[in-house]
């Protein structure tokens, strides 16, 4: 199976001296998601957790939303590229359980996603914006500014790959009082984020409510997608926010909170979840 991290030789300059050494750097490998046997799509990932980022892809695409609606998943002969061997360990097949219906795996639905673009090939905005099983219930969830400020800590310190490579993205799902619950690596996010809500849908995790999703980076259109067809109520992240991502977040009733370093963020949607909560003049 790959690896996640390779050794790859590499001439470092520092400080005018120049020396060769070996250098690590993670892994980067196509996996192709089949459903039923038909390709359904390509994502360049980190090799790990490979069952479970095919499953919360499914998730994501609005295939299933509960554990009992996958019949299973294995992996299959071959590569990618057609070419016939042994198992690369980058092909798995999804099976859904009877009765669960299979959508049409069309050409257009069939496209080559790249470790940064995530959800990119769909025909139209409208498409991507799946009609979620888990509406985002409030519940009385509040957070505090202080609990969301150790958020980007928490996340980093459990980032063991990127302590070797400082290439991989994280997510991580945490509760209201701030405590890890999963965390996830990969060279994509989106992939991470997939990996998380896979091993949530594989374990009856579903939805995720009373939850937060810190993600490293920016938080695209995508993620905040995957969030709220999961279930999740609040995505917070280091980076900024699209446009789109905060106007699915107004749309479906999640927090979204951005450029959460330290004591400081923005919270561009649900800012009645933060808690207490204030209005600041001139907003």
């Amino acid at each position: 199976m790959g690896r996640v991290t390779v050794r790859r030789p590499v001439v470092r300059v520092r400080g005018g001296r120049v020396d060769r050494r070996a250098d690590t750097l993670v892994a980067e490998e196509p996996l192709e998601i089949r459903l039923a046997g038909r390709a359904l799509a390509i994502t360049m990932r980190t090799p790990g957790d490979d069952f479970a980022l095919a499953a919360g892809f499914l998730v994501s695409e609005g295939v299933v939303a509960e554990g009992g609606e996958l019949a299973g998943i294995t992996y299959c002969a071959g590569a990618v590229d057609g070419t016939e061997g042994g198992n690369t360990y980058n092909i798995v097949d999804v099976r859904l359980a009877a009765g669960v219906p299979v959508p049409d795996v069309s050409l257009e639905r069939n496209v080559y996603t790249t470790s940064s673009c995530g959800l990119c090939g769909k025909a139209s905005l409208d498409a991507v914006r799946t009609t979620t099983r888990w509406p985002l219930a409030d519940g009385g969830m509040r957070l505090t500014p202080e609990t969301l400020a150790v958020l980007p800590d928490r996340l980093r310190a459990g980032q063991r790959v990127f302590d070797r490579t400082g290439g991989l993205h994280a997510a991580a799902l945490f509760t209201p009082d701030g405590e890890l619950i999963d965390l996830r690596e990969d060279v994509g996010r989106h992939n991470a984020v997939d990996k998380l809500i896979g091993r949530a849908l594989q374990q009856d995790r579903l939805p995720l409510a009373g939850t937060v999703l810190m993600v490293s980076g920016r938080a695209s259109f995508e993620l905040a997608q995957k969030a709220a067809m999961a279930g999740i109520p609040v995505l917070a992240a280091v980076s900024a926010p699209s446009s789109l991502a905060v106007d699915l977040a107004a749309e479906t009733g999640m927090t979204l909170v951005g450029f959460l370093r330290g004591d400081t963020m923005n919270v561009y949607a649900g800012e009645h979840r933060i808690a207490p909560h204030r209005t600041v003049a001139g907003v």
